[in-house]
Protein backbone atom coordinates (compact mmCIF):
# COMPACT_ATOMS: atom_id res chain seq x y z
CA UNK A 1 0.00 0.00 0.00
CA UNK A 2 2.56 2.71 0.65
CA UNK A 3 4.65 1.42 -2.55
CA UNK A 4 1.27 2.30 -4.28
CA UNK A 5 0.76 5.77 -2.60
CA UNK A 6 4.37 6.60 -3.40
CA UNK A 7 4.15 5.92 -6.97
CA UNK A 8 0.81 7.57 -7.37
CA UNK A 9 2.11 10.69 -6.05
CA UNK A 10 4.85 10.82 -9.02
CA UNK A 11 2.17 12.45 -11.87
CA UNK A 12 1.54 15.25 -9.31
CA UNK A 13 4.97 16.08 -8.49
CA UNK A 14 5.88 16.42 -11.91
CA UNK A 15 3.21 18.50 -12.71
CA UNK A 16 4.67 20.34 -9.95
CA UNK A 17 8.51 20.63 -11.52
CA UNK A 18 6.75 21.74 -14.52
CA UNK A 19 5.21 25.16 -12.96
CA UNK A 20 8.18 25.92 -11.37
CA UNK A 21 10.04 29.01 -13.29
CA UNK A 22 13.08 27.82 -15.42
CA UNK A 23 11.62 24.32 -15.50
CA UNK A 24 9.14 24.76 -18.78
CA UNK A 25 10.62 23.09 -21.57
CA UNK A 26 12.54 25.62 -24.03
CA UNK A 27 11.69 28.75 -21.29
CA UNK A 28 14.66 30.39 -20.46
CA UNK A 29 17.30 29.29 -23.48
CA UNK A 30 19.00 31.24 -26.40
CA UNK A 31 17.86 29.55 -29.54
CA UNK A 32 20.84 28.67 -32.16
CA UNK A 33 20.35 30.05 -35.69
CA UNK A 34 21.47 28.70 -38.63
CA UNK A 35 21.61 29.78 -42.33
CA UNK A 36 18.32 27.92 -43.49
CA UNK A 37 16.29 29.22 -40.84
CA UNK A 38 17.16 32.98 -40.50
CA UNK A 39 13.39 33.87 -42.44
CA UNK A 40 12.02 32.68 -39.07
CA UNK A 41 13.59 36.31 -38.32
CA UNK A 42 10.95 37.53 -40.45
CA UNK A 43 7.77 36.69 -38.31
CA UNK A 44 7.32 37.83 -34.44
CA UNK A 45 9.61 39.76 -32.52
CA UNK A 46 13.29 38.76 -31.87
CA UNK A 47 16.48 39.92 -30.39
CA UNK A 48 19.05 38.25 -32.22
CA UNK A 49 23.05 38.44 -31.04
CA UNK A 50 26.03 37.58 -33.23
CA UNK A 51 29.63 36.55 -32.01
CA UNK A 52 32.60 34.40 -31.91
CA UNK A 53 33.78 31.89 -29.25
CA UNK A 54 36.97 33.34 -29.65
CA UNK A 55 35.98 37.08 -29.19
CA UNK A 56 36.06 38.29 -25.30
CA UNK A 57 34.01 40.56 -25.57
CA UNK A 58 31.23 38.24 -26.71
CA UNK A 59 32.14 36.14 -23.60
CA UNK A 60 31.57 38.80 -21.65
CA UNK A 61 28.26 39.30 -23.30
CA UNK A 62 26.75 35.60 -22.64
CA UNK A 63 26.00 36.10 -19.07
CA UNK A 64 24.12 38.93 -19.41
CA UNK A 65 22.09 37.77 -22.99
CA UNK A 66 21.43 34.10 -21.13
CA UNK A 67 19.67 35.97 -18.22
CA UNK A 68 17.86 38.19 -20.65
CA UNK A 69 16.59 35.24 -22.46
CA UNK A 70 14.86 33.80 -18.93
CA UNK A 71 12.66 36.95 -19.59
CA UNK A 72 11.55 36.27 -23.27
CA UNK A 73 7.98 34.53 -22.76
CA UNK A 74 7.38 37.41 -20.18
CA UNK A 75 8.19 39.95 -22.39
CA UNK A 76 7.01 38.13 -25.67
CA UNK A 77 10.07 38.27 -27.41
CA UNK A 78 12.64 35.57 -29.04
CA UNK A 79 16.28 35.72 -27.84
CA UNK A 80 18.53 34.04 -30.20
CA UNK A 81 22.42 34.02 -31.08
CA UNK A 82 24.26 33.25 -34.35
CA UNK A 83 27.87 31.99 -34.34
CA UNK A 84 29.47 33.58 -37.37
CA UNK A 85 32.42 31.34 -37.60
CA UNK A 86 29.77 28.37 -37.97
CA UNK A 87 26.95 30.58 -39.98
CA UNK A 88 28.82 32.99 -42.43
CA UNK A 89 26.02 32.96 -44.72
CA UNK A 90 24.20 35.02 -41.95
CA UNK A 91 26.77 36.73 -41.12
CA UNK A 92 27.44 38.12 -45.32
CA UNK A 93 23.32 38.20 -44.99
CA UNK A 94 23.41 41.37 -42.23
CA UNK A 95 27.26 42.40 -42.73
CA UNK A 96 28.83 41.76 -39.61
CA UNK A 97 32.07 43.88 -39.37
CA UNK A 98 31.93 44.28 -35.38
CA UNK A 99 31.66 42.14 -32.61
CA UNK A 100 29.38 41.29 -30.63
CA UNK A 101 26.29 43.06 -32.76
CA UNK A 102 22.81 43.21 -31.84
CA UNK A 103 20.13 43.74 -33.98
CA UNK A 104 16.08 44.36 -33.11
CA UNK A 105 13.63 42.40 -35.57
CA UNK A 106 9.76 42.97 -35.75
CA UNK A 107 7.76 41.67 -38.20
CA UNK A 108 10.37 41.81 -40.94
CA UNK A 109 11.87 45.43 -39.64
CA UNK A 110 15.34 45.09 -38.91
CA UNK A 111 16.84 47.36 -36.31
CA UNK A 112 20.36 47.20 -35.28
CA UNK A 113 20.80 47.44 -30.92
CA UNK A 114 23.52 50.27 -30.05
CA UNK A 115 22.63 50.60 -26.32
CA UNK A 116 24.20 49.59 -23.53
CA UNK A 117 24.50 45.48 -23.06
CA UNK A 118 22.74 44.32 -19.35
CA UNK A 119 19.97 42.17 -18.83
CA UNK A 120 17.80 45.65 -17.76
CA UNK A 121 18.96 47.37 -20.88
CA UNK A 122 17.67 44.81 -22.58
CA UNK A 123 14.34 44.52 -20.86
CA UNK A 124 13.60 48.21 -21.00
CA UNK A 125 14.25 48.20 -24.94
CA UNK A 126 11.74 45.66 -25.22
CA UNK A 127 9.27 46.69 -22.39
CA UNK A 128 9.38 50.17 -23.08
CA UNK A 129 9.26 49.85 -26.88
CA UNK A 130 12.39 52.01 -27.10
CA UNK A 131 13.27 50.62 -30.52
CA UNK A 132 10.55 52.77 -32.25
CA UNK A 133 13.33 55.53 -31.95
CA UNK A 134 15.47 53.30 -34.25
CA UNK A 135 15.05 53.76 -38.45
CA UNK A 136 15.20 50.53 -39.52
CA UNK A 137 17.06 49.14 -41.89
CA UNK A 138 16.80 50.16 -45.68
CA UNK A 139 14.73 47.59 -47.68
CA UNK A 140 18.10 47.82 -50.21
CA UNK A 141 20.63 46.28 -47.40
CA UNK A 142 17.73 43.92 -45.32
CA UNK A 143 18.33 40.71 -45.26
CA UNK A 144 15.98 39.42 -47.84
CA UNK A 145 17.06 41.64 -50.29
CA UNK A 146 18.91 40.46 -53.37
CA UNK A 147 21.87 41.97 -52.74
CA UNK A 148 22.39 40.95 -49.46
CA UNK A 149 21.35 37.37 -50.50
CA UNK A 150 24.27 37.32 -53.11
CA UNK A 151 26.51 38.76 -49.99
CA UNK A 152 25.44 35.93 -48.21
CA UNK A 153 26.26 33.94 -50.88
CA UNK A 154 29.87 34.90 -51.32
CA UNK A 155 30.49 34.25 -47.86
CA UNK A 156 29.57 31.29 -48.13
CA UNK A 157 31.62 30.86 -51.02
CA UNK A 158 34.72 32.23 -48.94
CA UNK A 159 33.83 29.61 -45.82
CA UNK A 160 33.61 26.57 -48.52
CA UNK A 161 37.15 27.67 -50.28
CA UNK A 162 38.74 27.95 -46.79
CA UNK A 163 37.33 24.25 -46.07
CA UNK A 164 38.82 23.15 -48.86
CA UNK A 165 42.17 24.67 -48.43
CA UNK A 166 42.24 23.23 -44.60
CA UNK A 167 41.38 19.93 -46.49
CA UNK A 168 44.25 19.61 -48.94
CA UNK A 169 46.68 21.13 -46.23
CA UNK A 170 45.97 18.96 -43.61
CA UNK A 171 44.39 16.17 -44.73
CA UNK A 172 46.07 15.39 -47.84
CA UNK A 173 49.24 17.27 -46.14
CA UNK A 174 49.61 19.41 -49.28
CA UNK A 175 52.14 22.53 -48.65
CA UNK A 176 50.25 25.60 -48.74
CA UNK A 177 51.58 27.06 -52.27
CA UNK A 178 50.11 23.12 -53.44
CA UNK A 179 47.05 24.66 -52.66
CA UNK A 180 46.65 28.09 -53.88
CA UNK A 181 48.26 26.22 -57.28
CA UNK A 182 44.97 24.43 -57.27
CA UNK A 183 43.05 27.55 -56.53
CA UNK A 184 44.43 29.70 -59.22
CA UNK A 185 44.38 26.46 -62.11
CA UNK A 186 40.37 26.07 -61.00
CA UNK A 187 39.87 30.45 -61.15
CA UNK A 188 41.67 30.08 -64.35
CA UNK A 189 39.81 27.61 -66.00
CA UNK A 190 36.73 29.10 -64.62
CA UNK A 191 37.49 32.16 -66.17
CA UNK A 192 38.39 31.23 -69.45
CA UNK A 193 34.71 28.56 -69.46
CA UNK A 194 32.94 31.87 -68.34
CA UNK A 195 34.49 33.88 -71.29
CA UNK A 196 33.82 31.39 -73.88
CA UNK A 197 30.12 31.14 -72.82
CA UNK A 198 29.58 35.04 -72.67
CA UNK A 199 31.24 35.36 -76.36
CA UNK A 200 29.27 32.72 -77.24
CA UNK A 201 26.05 34.16 -76.60
CA UNK A 202 27.24 37.33 -77.53
CA UNK A 203 28.07 36.37 -81.22
CA UNK A 204 24.49 34.62 -81.36
CA UNK A 205 22.82 37.49 -80.09
CA UNK A 206 24.74 40.09 -82.23
CA UNK A 207 26.24 38.56 -85.10
CA UNK A 208 29.62 39.79 -86.42
CA UNK A 209 29.44 41.44 -90.21
CA UNK A 210 31.15 38.25 -91.55
CA UNK A 211 27.75 36.58 -91.12
CA UNK A 212 25.31 39.30 -91.92
CA UNK A 213 23.59 38.92 -95.67
CA UNK A 214 26.08 41.21 -98.23
CA UNK A 215 24.86 44.99 -99.00
CA UNK A 216 26.23 47.18 -101.69
CA UNK A 217 26.44 50.52 -101.33
CA UNK A 218 27.23 51.52 -104.62
CA UNK A 219 24.20 50.26 -106.12
CA UNK A 220 22.26 53.72 -105.17
CA UNK A 221 18.91 54.45 -106.64
CA UNK A 222 19.04 58.34 -108.59
CA UNK A 223 16.11 60.66 -107.48
CA UNK A 224 13.79 59.91 -109.80
CA UNK A 225 12.35 63.72 -111.31
CA UNK A 226 8.85 63.47 -113.41
CA UNK A 227 9.44 63.73 -117.03
CA UNK A 228 7.26 66.40 -118.04
CA UNK A 229 8.59 68.49 -114.95
CA UNK A 230 12.35 68.09 -116.19
CA UNK A 231 11.86 69.08 -120.18
CA UNK A 232 9.90 72.02 -119.65
CA UNK A 233 12.54 73.22 -117.18
CA UNK A 234 15.02 72.50 -120.09
CA UNK A 235 12.88 74.46 -122.18
CA UNK A 236 11.99 77.44 -119.87
CA UNK A 237 15.85 77.81 -119.90
CA UNK A 238 16.60 77.21 -123.39
CA UNK A 239 13.83 80.09 -124.34
CA UNK A 240 15.32 82.49 -122.06
CA UNK A 241 18.87 81.77 -123.58
CA UNK A 242 17.34 82.61 -127.08
CA UNK A 243 15.57 85.79 -126.52
CA UNK A 244 19.06 86.92 -124.87
CA UNK A 245 20.45 86.47 -128.26
CA UNK A 246 17.67 88.49 -130.03
CA UNK A 247 17.70 91.34 -128.10
CA UNK A 248 21.92 91.54 -128.48
CA UNK A 249 21.47 91.25 -132.00
CA UNK A 250 18.98 93.31 -132.50
CA UNK A 251 19.86 96.50 -130.30
CA UNK A 252 22.61 97.63 -132.32
CA UNK A 253 20.18 98.01 -135.08
CA UNK A 254 17.23 100.14 -132.33
CA UNK A 255 19.75 102.06 -131.57
CA UNK A 256 20.63 103.15 -135.11
CA UNK A 257 17.94 103.66 -136.87
CA UNK A 258 16.66 106.31 -133.65
CA UNK A 259 19.90 108.12 -134.61
CA UNK A 260 18.79 108.32 -138.21
CA UNK A 261 15.31 109.50 -137.61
Amino acid sequence: MAASGVWSSVPSLLFLLLLLPGTEAGRGRVQELSDGEWRELLQGEWMLEFYAPWCPACQNLQPEWESFAEWGEDLEVNIAKVDVTEQPGLSGRFIITALPTIYHCKDGAFRRYQGPRTKTDFINFISDQEWKSIEPVSSWFGPSSFLMSSMSALFQLSMWIRQCHNYFTESLGLPPWGSYTIFACVTLFSGLTLGLIMVFLADCICPSKKHRPPQYPHQRKLPEYPPQTASEDFSESEGEHRSTVRQRMVAPGTDAAKEHS
